[in-house]
């Protein structure tokens, strides 16, 4: 009997399956673009898992929330400001539309870094002080997560009546997708411009951040010998703080980046998905190197475009993440492979 329900379930995913080569043959070049820009947003949000990994060796599943803070951090600046979401696309002039964009970012930011603080702060401070086990750490990431979803589920409407709860927020469109050139018949908008350009500079810009300033030699010291980093006058405590500042700030960009190209997508529960991916992305070009976190975000960003083409589009994040177990299966440490704690001095 068992088996009978496992071969007729077998066969009706099977059936659900498309196999349509053709398709990502025809729509290539505009998959590809529309999987570079969401992987741009997987890839900065996974810098934040790198990081607090790098240093800490800890996963932190509660980033993922972080992230969706960001989104809503944004949304009550924009109302502060006197943008009323209403659905419809933004349209009082360019100059308007980059300031709302930049305040509306610079907000989100600030929030999802001062959350990031207060979260290592309130969970994981105490527990390192205790000497608690790695086990420990990951129990109560998988917790916070939880409480700050629910916070914004349940408590936030009671305190701000209109944001939050269970429905998702009014879709913010400050900026309506126009086509500014194409490349090989596909369409490359403005959105996916800004996503993609403003990405890879927050990646860039956080890479030299790492590599060559003095902060990122502390980050880096501590990532590879805490006790001896210590004993060379570098405060362990302060460098970890700074670690969950700027994975904070960078899932607070990435929130913007994600709500232009997902309007819609502001909830309690929005980044629930969005950060298993950019942990996978993370995982899948080398947990705790930050070249790593933007090969995988990128890669898999690609992958799933093209996956749900090929396969169906229910498929998309079981393509995602069955990259990520094939490339574990030969590659345990991802593709670069490379630590925190090795970066060149």
């Amino acid at each position: 009997m068992i088996a009978t329900a496992l071969a007729d379930s077998a066969n009706l995913y099977a059936g659900n399956i498309s196999f349509n080569i053709d398709g990502l043959t025809k729509s290539f070049w505009q998959l590809t673009i529309d999987g570079l820009s969401y992987g741009a947003i997987y890839a900065l949000v996974a810098i934040g898992y790198t990081l607090v990994y790098g240093v800490l060796r800890l996963i932190n599943f509660a980033h993922s929330e972080i992230f969706m803070l960001g989104m809503f951090g944004q949304y009550v600046a924009l109302e502060l400001l006197g943008f009323t979401p209403s659905g419809n696309a933004y349209n009082e002039g360019v100059v308007m539309t980059v300031v709302f964009l930049g305040l509306a970012m610079l907000f989100g930011m600030a929030v999802s870094g001062t959350a990031a603080v207060g979260l290592e702060r309130v969970a994981y401070r105490p527990l390192r002080r205790r000497g608690a086990k790695p086990l420990v750490f990951l129990i109560t990431a998988i917790g916070m997560s939880f409480v700050l979803q629910e916070f914004v589920h349940y408590v936030l409407p009671k305190i701000w009546p209109g944001l939050g709860g269970t429905n998702a927020q009014q879709p913010i469109k400050l900026v309506q997708p126009v086509e500014v050139f194409s490349v090989a018949g596909a369409s490359v908008s403005n959105v996916t411009i800004v996503i993609i350009v403003a990405a890879l500079l927050l990646t860039l810009l956080t890479d030299i951040v790492i590599n060559r300033t003095k902060f990122g030699r502390g980050i880096r010291a501590v990532a590879q010998d805490p006790d001896t980093a210590t004993l060379m006058g570098i405060s362990r405590e302060r460098v970890i703080m700074l670690t969950f500042l700027l994975g904070g700030i960078l899932a607070g960009a990435a929130a913007m980046l994600y709500t232009l190209k997902i309007p819609s997508g502001i909830i309690f529960n929005g980044g629930f998905i969005l950060g298993i991916k950019a942990f996978s992305a993370a995982v899948l070009g080398g947990i705790g190197n930050l070249r790593g976190a933007l090969l995988g975000g990128l890669l898999l960003g690609l992958m799933e475009n093209y996956g749900q083409v090929v396969f169906g589009t229910e498929w998309r994040d079981v393509v995602a993440f069955v990259l990520l177990v094939a490339v574990l299966m030969f590659r345990p440490t991802g593709i670069l492979g490379e630590s925190l704690g090795k970066v060149r001095v």
